[in-house]
């Protein structure tokens, strides 16, 4: 199995191969198709190779281009727990009539029941099943193959889980961890090796780091010049900068606790 991230929007999308089938793992916004195009063919792969798109939830930054890809030859993978979402985004998307959109149209589409999802993959090739996943949206899927990866668009990263416990993310988590998955795929944060451990840090250092993002945070400093200044690793200031600004009053230890740093 080959999976690769193609790095064009704000949404990671993942070309997923086996040796019978090309796989597209969400997509990004409406518009953002040529740049699709583009970080595809570095891969070497065209449009036209694309067998199928799956996407996660039916959000505009997870769907807004599978119509375009579909026009090209794909099918877009929709479980049968998706059905009632496909056109969810549309009147997001036509609000702006400068965006390129392409509704999703049924000859574009191939309903799949969830219970005959480990079938059809391994007629593709892929050891693997598609798992519903509410918490983030009703309509949410992941896609788990038995080696070992896990591609779980929204659904909360595991550094969040203990905010969610009881929760329907929670439950969702709790299946999903059942598997013992090695590689989780996100679709904002930075991949999670779940086994492989990193070296830690020391939590001095991490502390007074921390408070110096959250610092340059006030000042107004993009995330780029944050590590120019700080030299810090780029996924940490991300992982701050969306604590600090989603929990207002939030100190540096309970940042540090939420992004469980200390056990990355």
């Amino acid at each position: 199995m080959n999976i690769k991230e193609l790095k064009y929007s704000s949404t990671n999308t993942y070309l997923i191969e086996s040796d019978r089938t090309k796989i597209i793992f969400d997509t990004g916004w409406a518009g953002t198709y040529f740049s699709f195009c583009r970080a595809l063919k570095e891969q070497g792969c065209a449009v036209r190779d694309i067998d199928y798109v799956m996407i996660s939830h039916f959000h505009p930054d997870h769907c807004g281009i599978a119509a375009d890809i579909a026009k090209e030859g794909a099918k877009i993978l929709i479980t049968d727990v998706q059905q009632a979402y496909i056109h969810s985004s549309d009147a997001i998307f036509e609000k702006d009539k400068k965006l390129p959109f392409t509704p999703i149209e049924d000859g574009m589409i191939k309903i799949l029941p969830l219970k005959d999802s480990r079938t059809f993959l391994k007629e593709l090739g892929i050891d693997g099943e598609i798992i519903h996943t509410p918490g983030h949206s009703d309509d949410s899927i992941s896609l788990w193959l038995d080696s070992g990866e896990l591609f779980v668009g929204d659904l909360n990263p595991l550094y969040e889980l203990k905010l969610h416990k009881g929760t329907q993310i929670g439950d969702s988590w709790d299946k999903l961890l059942a598997l013992d998955p090695a590689v989780v795929y996100y679709g904002h944060a930075k991949t999670a090796q779940l086994k492989q451990q990193a070296e830690p840090e020391a939590d001095e250092d991490k502390e007074e780091l921390t408070g110096l993002i959250m610092k340059l945070i006030d000042k107004g400093y993009t995330l780029d010049k944050i590590r120019k200044k700080t030299g810090a690793d780029a996924v940490f200031i991300e992982d701050v900068t969306r604590m600090y600004l989603t929990h207002p009053g939030v100190s540096v230890q309970g940042i540090l606790d939420r992004i469980e740093i200390k056990g990355r």
